[in-house]
């Protein structure tokens, strides 16, 4: 049996996520701070962790940082939330409070707080998230390269986004590659793409590439 036959099969997990809105806004930095400290776990995660799943990029990585800079202008305290790597942290509580306190630090210095006009207010948004299996498994690289082309954007989100906040702080993809399949070199190539640069579908592009290239080398018998 070969080295990538061993282990377990990756089975290929589906995330679906259903909003609700919370109540809660603000219009104004004070009032985003208020909100963000009562805020749910779940509001939280989702203007922050959950950013990702949207279709497109923007120029910052979570909720409050872009809301911050298109809605109130302020685009110095945008730059500083936006440099918050949510996967720094695996408690949301420690999360809330670097929000917390980078708002703090930035009304410290600048205590006049400005107002969006009626409309362009923080709405606080949660979500009911489900975690299935889609009844994929893949075997080795071949079958893994097939159906990472076709898998729903939501898997790519739940194997490469959500697992980092888990405590072992690998993406499951790069987990797999290491410990089940032993190839370490592919592992890290997926480790080092970017989540912040990327949509879901470039991410998945970049893994299609790295995986295509290694199945490649390995048919043609060429030493990796």
């Amino acid at each position: 049996m070969s080295k990538e036959n061993m282990g377990e099969p990756f089975e290929f997990m589906q995330s679906i996520s259903v909003l609700k809105s919370t109540g809660k806004k603000a219009k104004n930095l004070r009032e985003l701070w208020n909100a963000i400290e009562e805020a749910s776990n779940e509001s939280i995660s989702y203007h922050t962790y959950q950013y990702f799943l949207k279709a497109r990029m923007f120029e910052y990585t979570n909720d409050f940082a872009e809301w911050t800079s298109e809605s109130l202008g302020e685009r110095v305290l945008a730059e500083h939330l936006s440099s918050i790597d949510p996967y720094e942290f695996t408690d949301i509580h420690d999360l809330r409070n670097k929000l917390l306190e980078v708002i703090d630090d930035y009304l410290e210095a600048f205590p006049e707080s400005k107002e969006v006009i009626p409309g362009n207010e923080f709405y606080f948004n949660e979500t009911i998230t489900m975690v299935f299996p889609v009844g994929i498994r893949a075997h080795n690289l071949a079958e893994f390269l097939i159906a990472i082309r076709y898998i729903e954007a939501g898997s790519i989100y739940y194997h490469f986004y959500d697992a980092r906040s888990r405590p072992d702080g690998r993406d499951d993809f790069s987990r797999w590659f290491e410990d089940g399949l032993v190839k370490k070199d592919l592992a890290e190539q997926i480790r080092a793409i970017d989540p912040f640069m990327h949509t879901l579908e470039a991410i998945r592009q970049h893994i299609v590439e790295a995986v295509d290239e290694v199945v490649r080398k390995d048919m043609e018998g060429i030493p990796q």
